[in-house]
């Protein structure tokens, strides 16, 4: 890939006049507004210094509008990265710590290089198959790992940090006796300020109004005095570059949770992206975006921001507000570094009980009910991955759910690969009134006493051929009769020497019963493949055929006339061109 290719700016500098700069200055300034409490949460659920949320909503979103494919979506902190990250780095040092900082910002770096090289090397399709139920599984599993990691908080308790669901669960209930009442208060008041915003007042910026009611009640409580405590000021406004520092050893140790969160993020951006890029009917290339998404997180891990990705709030926002282009997310950034300045001295008069509050009410909203009934409704398969992926992010690590959600992706893949329908068709006439071929089982049709037609809905290939072999002798053992056999290999282009050697297998089979094997075939590729594998020498040239009508003609001359002259089915057009059955 040429670097001019991997820098698109000029694609939608072409696009920037005075009326979309007016419209994403606009949705810039409001995408600040969202984004400020948003940072501050969610860089707590990383168990990171509430200014480097600030700093990733800053830098991450400018340099993934430059060299990303999205023309609307908006990068930075997300939830599912933040408790991933968490879950990878609190077993290996103190959430807050300087030795944890440095090795959030090292993990971002190397989640970033990821993300560049799967991009360079053109992976963009790859993520294509790895299930939507992965991530809807994911994030229920992340949405309660985030809540029970509040709970302390809201409850203004002191608990250790680390485990899984379950064990986080249970140190807060083994600490109960010490939960502070006020904490409680300004955590509940938070959750229902930000629900009731919400539900009335959607356009309302509710994480903000959410945390000023929080902090209100607590200053009215005096809190601080009262064992509440309080996220800090903000040391520095404004990221600076600060290239981090650790040993080889942490790397190692750092790489497997910088490839599952290099993962989640693609598979957030490149979903977030597709969906608005459709939408809009906007060009979008998955390639681009993680080459966008790589060099963002690499540029952030130098400025004290860690690993982000797309945001579909801010995404959402951005677009309900009528940005045009990428200059709305860099707009946004300055936005938010111009707030900072002055507001900055604020943050720190807000309670961490009123945070947890806002994360509980984050956690909620993360997970999706009605797309989990829908796949648990619809699809058996989906269903496993959704229940695999699900249970190892509770049980065992976040991170390796996202692992064991792509393994089982790909386990259903492979299955359903190697189980292609073998439908047996027989012709109806279709509302245009031409002759198609439909599935005799479905549709309830008659079938011919000498004759069946039958075609593969996928690849013919090694890990399919059992599979086949199997269906092929099940329709051959229900119909004894039906000794003439025509395969309709149209839409499959995809043989392989296993394949042609089945098909040779059962073409020999038919031939010793007596009965005719043809096979209908158009696409080029797959007939040069029959003749390489000898498929066609063992068929015999006059036996592969361009359509079913001439098959079928051809497969009538091997038929017996008896059986043909007393059928009263008339099953294919080509019938009558036989004598027809004398009346009874």
């Amino acid at each position: 890939m040429q670097m001019k290719n991997m820098i698109p700016v000029p694609s939608w500098m072409r696009l920037v006049n005075s009326e979309t700069l007016k419209a994403d200055a606009f949705a810039g300034f409001t995408n600040a507004a969202i984004v400020l409490p948003q940072g501050v949460a969610f860089a707590t659920i990383a168990g990171l210094p509430p200014e480097y949320g600030l700093y990733t909503a800053m830098i991450t979103a400018v340099v993934a509008a430059i060299f990303g494919s999205s023309m609307i979506m908006v990068s930075g902190p997300t939830t599912a990265i933040s408790a991933v990250l968490f879950t990878t780095l609190s077993d290996m040092a103190l959430p807050g710590t300087d030795e944890y900082i440095q090795m959030a910002l090292v993990l971002t770096i190397m989640v970033g290089l990821f993300q560049l090289i799967a991009g360079v090397a053109r992976l963009g399709g790859l993520v294509s198959f790895v299930s939507h139920s992965v991530m809807t599984a994911f994030t229920a599993a992340a949405a309660l790992l985030i809540a029970v990691s509040q709970l302390a908080g809201a409850l203004g308790i002191q608990v250790e940090r680390g485990g899984n669901v379950l064990e986080r669960a249970t140190r807060v209930v083994e600490n109960f006796d010490t939960v502070n009442g006020i904490a409680v208060s300004i955590s509940v008041v938070t959750l229902l300020t930000a629900i009731l915003v919400s539900r009335f007042a959607p356009r309302l910026p509710g994480f903000l109004v959410a945390l000023v009611v929080g902090g209100v009640l607590a200053w009215y409580l005096d809190a601080a005095n009262h064992g509440v405590s309080m996220v800090g000021a903000l040391p520095n406004a404004l990221p600076t570059f600060d290239p981090p520092s650790v040993g080889l050893q942490q790397i190692s140790e750092l790489a497997p949770g910088a490839a599952a969160i290099a993962l989640v993020g693609l598979l957030e951006a490149i979903s977030i992206g597709r969906a608005f890029a459709v939408r809009r009917r906007e060009p979008f290339s998955a390639n681009q975006e993680m080459i966008g998404q790589g060099i963002s997180n690499m540029v952030g891990g130098l400025f004290k921001c860690y690993a982000g990705s797309g945001s579909f709030t801010r995404s959402g926002v951005n677009a309900a507000a009528g940005a045009k282009t990428p200059m709305s997310g860099i707009f946004a950034s300055a936005f938010l570094a111009l707030i900072l300045v002055f507001i900055a001295p604020w943050v720190a008069l807000i309670p961490n009980p009123a945070m947890a509050g806002l994360i509980l009410f984050v956690a909620y909203r993360l997970i999706d009910f009605h797309e989990v009934k829908h796949i648990i409704t619809s699809s058996r398969p989906e269903t496993v991955i959704l229940g695999l992926t699900f249970a190892a992010g509770l049980f065992i690590e976040l991170d390796f759910a996202i692992y064991v959600g792509v393994i089982a992706s790909f386990c259903v893949f492979i299955f359903e690969s190697s189980h292609p329908a073998l439908p047996i068709t027989a012709p109806t006439v279709g509302s245009d009134g031409l002759r198609k071929f439909r599935d005799v089982d479905l549709h309830e049709l008659p079938e011919c006493p000498q004759l069946v037609t039958f075609r593969i809905d996928g690849p013919l290939f090694f890990g399919s051929v059992e599979h086949v072999e199997r269906k092929i002798k099940q329709m051959r053992a229900r119909r004894p009769g039906q000794i003439h056999l025509v395969l309709y290999l149209k839409g499959n282009g995809k043989i392989d020497l296993a394949g042609a050697d089945l098909l040779i297998q059962v073409i020999r089979d038919v031939k010793d019963q007596g009965g005719s094997f043809r096979i209908v075939a158009l696409y080029p590729p797959l007939v040069k493949a029959l003749h390489r594998f000898h498929v066609v020498e063992e068929l015999e040239a006059d036996h592969l055929l361009m359509s079913k009508g001439e098959a079928i003609t051809a497969a009538m001359a091997d038929m017996d006339s008896s059986i043909c002259a007393t059928c009263t089915k008339r099953i294919f057009n080509e019938c009558d061109k036989l004598s027809k059955p004398e009346a009874a």
